[in-house]
């Protein structure tokens, strides 16, 4: 099986606020569906990236996220599947609930196992 992030960009979730009880209602029947299906391994949304802080190879500590950045991670899911297209899937299942497109990429697989 490989593993698969599943993302979206923070401010991709764009719906009127009332409606965020039903979002989040759909999102957790397919995080549910997942676990059910033996294929959830984690997920989480992030904070602002306004709260971000960027840790240099010196050690030097900046509050803030990269000023050139235009896209922050809003929020993730990683599951663990036997093929691309099945990871497809749950994203689609996810963009649905979320109601925002999703980003799906391949983990690099871990030469120690």
């Amino acid at each position: 099986m490989t593993q698969y992030l599943i993302s979206f960009d923070d401010g991709a979730m764009t719906f009127p606020e009332e409606e965020l009880p039903d979002v989040a209602e759909a999102a957790q029947a397919v995080a549910q569906e997942a676990k059910d299906a033996g294929v959830w391994v984690f997920s989480g949304g992030l904070k602002g990236h306004e709260e971000a802080s960027v840790v240099a190879t010196d050690g030097t500590v900046t509050d803030g996220p990269y000023p050139e950045s235009k896209q922050y991670l809003g929020g993730f899911a990683v599951v663990d599947v036997p093929s691309r297209e099945e990871a497809l899937e749950w994203a689609a299942k996810i963009a649905v609930a979320c109601r925002c497109a999703q980003e799906v990429r391949e983990f690099v697989p871990d030469p120690t196992v």
